[in-house]
């Protein structure tokens, strides 16, 4: 796992994130799947950033640092099964669905959850269409 300090070139947010690998970034970058958190911008860069040693004292953080990944890791679980078990699945037809709900009132129909591209959340939000993005961690993973 690496971590990298990014910086969105709209807004200058900057955040921490994690990845696999420096190639995982690269790869995510590409495919343009990092996004800004508060503007959704796709203009996402590495910041320099100085390494980390690890030390004794850094041993305990770590600890600490994985404690928390799995609390955090475990409510993502509890959330993705609650939307599983309550909304139904569109796929990668997301934004053509929530159109549908939205535009035909008589439509009448639970929640829905799938997969849609950045530029899609954002004509969502744009039409007035109210959608989220959610992380999502696939059961194949450890």
């Amino acid at each position: 796992m690496i971590k990298y300090k990014l910086i969105c070139k709209d807004c200058n947010t900057k955040f921490d994130s994690w990845f696999a690998s420096s190639n995982e970034y690269e790869k995510l970058k590409k495919r343009k799947f990092l996004t800004c958190h508060s503007c959704n911008s796709l203009k996402i860069e590495k910041t320099l950033m100085a390494p980390q040693l690890i030390n004794s004292k850094n041993k305990s953080e770590t600890k600490l640092n994985t404690a928390k990944y799995q609390k955090i890791k475990k409510t993502i679980k509890n959330y993705q099964k609650f939307i599983k078990d309550n909304f139904q699945y569109v796929g990668d037809n997301f934004a053509y669905e929530a159109r549908s709900i939205h535009y035909n009132n008589k439509k009448k129909s639970k929640g829905i959850y799938g997969s849609a591209s950045t530029q899609d959340l954002k004509e969502l939000k744009d039409e007035g269409i109210e959608a989220q993005m959610f992380p999502w961690i696939d059961d194949k993973e450890n």
